[in-house]
């Protein structure tokens, strides 16, 4: 599957390579991973027309999502002492089939500033100032990403440094894109911990319910998800096997939500890492802040390896 970097030079792509993995990086526009290869095979999906999806305010590669992940129940939200008040027509919001605000600003507006690139390492920083990006989240920060190369995996440290006018909400995520190449769908193995699944309404706003989920580690088959999950702790492994490759989402620390979407009929597993439930700005259930001053640090790592599946199949959910 190929990307359209090399097509459009204003994006100014930064190529990381180490061993067996090389990614590609557009700081310009939301730091978005636009190609993560293994053994020059692409591991990413819903990367083969970037400027269709940077158009239509779509997710793609491995996006930041900022500075909520997943859906607000509507378009007006009131925490850390502000009242927020959302325009549905603005650009930098982009609505789901409901109407909902989905995921943030797109990531195709915000600009990123290199501060460090090197051959397995790349460091930029996003100052949340602008009138713009202040209607949307009305609280000043700073981001600091950083993208590490390891032996087998890329690492995403996120650091949100809250300014000194007041405290920030913490709903941050990720929304990576995943796949396995020359298997059919049906035959990858998912493989999620046990969690809490966290009940959702017909719009995919959760109601407040969760539910023991036992975990499962099967072939896809004709199975789907589009769940969210809360995490007992930092640790957490989800992830996808077959055709001899794993491809594990480790939640290092700073991210108690997962989102696993996984469409049935469709080569893509998405396994989102979260720092709160979906909702949190409108329910306040879970919602971590960063008082003046102070940072947040969130670290999730994606780890790439040689596999053997195995032949049968346990179903554990």
């Amino acid at each position: 599957m190929h990307t359209s970097t090399r097509t459009d030079p204003s994006v100014n792509a930064r190529l990381l390579s180490r061993g067996e993995l090389s990614a590609v990086v557009w700081p310009a526009r939301g730091m978005l991973v636009v190609s993560l290869r293994h053994r020059g095979v692409e591991l990413l999906r819903r990367v083969a027309d970037l400027e269709a999806a940077a158009a239509g305010g779509k997710t793609a590669g491995v996006a930041l999502l900022h500075p909520w992940a997943n859906r607000l129940s509507g378009l007006s939200y009131a925490a850390a002492g502000r009242e927020v008040q959302l325009d549905p027509a603005s650009a930098l919001l982009h609505l789901d089939d409901n109407g909902l605000p989905i995921h943030g600003v797109p990531w195709s507006h915000l600009v990123w500033e290199v501060l460090e690139a090197s051959p397995g390492r790349l460091a930029a920083r996003l100052d949340w100032t602008s009138p713009e990006l202040m209607a949307v989240f009305p609280f000043p920060h700073r981001l600091q990403l950083v993208l590490a190369l390891g032996d087998g995996d890329l690492a995403f440290e996120t650091t949100l440094t809250a300014g000194p006018e007041g405290p920030v909400p913490v709903t941050f995520g990720f929304h990576p894109y995943v796949g396995l190449a020359g298997l059919d769908r049906a035959d990858w193995r998912l493989e999620l911990p046990a969690m809490r699944r966290m009940v959702a309404d017909s719009r995919g706003i959760p109601t407040g319910e969760e539910r023991d989920f036992a975990g499962f580690s099967a072939q896809l088959g004709r199975a789907q998800f589009d769940d969210g999950f809360a995490l007992s702790g930092d640790g957490a492994s989800l992830g996808i096997a077959g055709a001899g490759r794993r491809i594990t989402i480790e939640l290092v620390r700073g991210f108690s939500n997962v989102q696993v979407f996984a469409p049935y009929g469709k080569d893509l597993v998405a396994l989102e890492p979260m720092t709160a439930p979906t909702d949190a700005l409108r329910s306040g259930r879970h919602l971590g802040r960063v008082e003046p001053g102070e940072s947040f640090r969130a670290v999730f790592r994606i780890r790439v390896a040689a596999s053997e599946t195995p032949d049968s199949t346990t179903d554990r959910r």
